[in-house]
């Protein structure tokens, strides 16, 4: 179907620049420029700068980010890292791939972010970590959250892969623990053009490990010191990610006043938000609304143009893939009832009223038709 208001416009993500970057991308591909060169260190560089961490290192995706992190904190088999319920399966499957044990806590049901409430209940003489993730582009507040980290010496990863440039009192979200993961999927803020990923932290000595780990445990060319893997974030794709960067707090910018309209024009009608925080800028990763005629209500916005989508439908404690950890329906209701509940408007940087209006009139629409 051709949609009339779509989820992604790729090209206006790169305006006039679009050519200058295709013919410096073109003299690194006649040159071999591909892995690990000076335009990936510009990037981490640059990056770094932006979220105001002292070092970061690039990586193939945001899932190997958080293995990384994981492996270089050190967490495998016997120990247990607490997370939320209503995340994406990276978060957990990253757990799980390093040997560790995911502890799971439910959602709050109005932020749609950890219930820090639950997380010390859960906290065992196994657990080592807590993996904080910044959900559709609102931060964790973290500082609850920081402070039964210290209580019980736990280390502290921030999933930032939907939070590029959320702020709480000016600081980054992904640089509030010890390390923060970040995803650059096409779908992202800040989107490369394929799979890449960072890292930050604060922790020289950490940095260096996970650059060791992240080039087949090598300290030197064919001197392996560590078990490490291949996750290496492309320098074409550092060159993308290099020209969209300064332009990412506009384009959050233009991310919160799209938001603002939705919710101005839907108030009123039998659906709710993704909670506000004072002292936090939400960057609208995704725009949720959630109604209990949820299924309803997106095959009528498809069917009329309106390019809506499900994220994360099948909660991470009812998918197949989890089953081993004996997790059933109903054990965390706040997550099923937001995988049950909620669907994406479209969000884009570059959306104009109409476009948004359009999609508010076609809500609008709806809610008359069943009232």
């Amino acid at each position: 179907m051709n949609m009339k208001v779509n989820r992604y416009n790729y090209p206006s993500q790169f305006g006039d620049e679009l050519q200058s970057l295709l013919n410096v991308i073109g003299d690194d591909l006649v040159n071999g420029h591909y892995i690990l060169t000076e335009a990936v260190e510009s990037f981490e560089t640059a990056f770094a700068n932006y979220i105001g961490a002292t070092c970061c290192v690039g990586t193939n995706s945001g899932t190997d980010a958080l293995i990384l992190a994981l492996l270089a904190l050190g967490i495998g088999p016997g120990d247990e890292v607490i997370t939320q319920a209503n995340t994406f399966y990276a978060t957990v499957a990253a757990i799980c791939f390093v040997g560790a044990t995911p502890i799971l806590v439910d959602a709050e049901p109005h932020a749609y972010l950890m219930d820090v409430g639950q997380v010390e209940p859960a906290i065992t003489a196994r657990t080592k970590a807590i993996i904080a993730v910044h959900l559709f582009g609102k931060c964790m507040p973290m500082t609850r959250l920081l402070a039964l980290a210290e209580k019980y010496q736990l280390r502290v990863i921030e999933d930032a892969a939907q939070s590029h440039g959320a702020r709480i009192d000016g600081r980054a979200a992904g640089h509030f623990g010890d390390i923060g993961c970040y995803s650059f999927h096409p779908s992202k803020n800040l989107a490369a053009a394929g799979d890449a990923g960072a890292i930050v932290t604060d922790d020289r000595h950490l940095a260096e490990q996970i650059k060791i780990l992240r080039a087949l445990g090598q300290s030197g060319q064919n001197r392996h010191v560590a078990l490490g893997m291949n996750s290496k974030l492309d320098a074409i794709q550092a060159r993308v990610l290099s020209a969209k960067l300064g332009r990412l707090d506009h384009w959050n910018d233009q991310r919160r006043a799209v938001a603002a309209h939705y919710i101005s024009r839907l108030d009123g009608l039998p659906l709710s938000f993704q909670a506000p925080a004072e002292h936090q800028d939400h960057v609208y990763h995704l725009f949720q609304v959630r109604t209990e005629q949820r299924d309803a209500l997106l095959a009528h916005l498809q069917s009329s143009g309106i390019d809506a989508v499900i994220r994360y439908p099948t909660p991470i404690h009812v998918q197949e893939a989890f089953a081993a950890f004996g997790w059933t329906a109903g054990d965390f209701p706040v997550a099923q009832a937001l995988a049950a509940q909620t669907l994406c408007l479209p969000l884009r940087p570059d959306m104009n009223i109409d476009e948004v209006d359009l999609v508010c009139d076609c809500v609008r629409a709806f809610f008359r038709e069943r009232s």
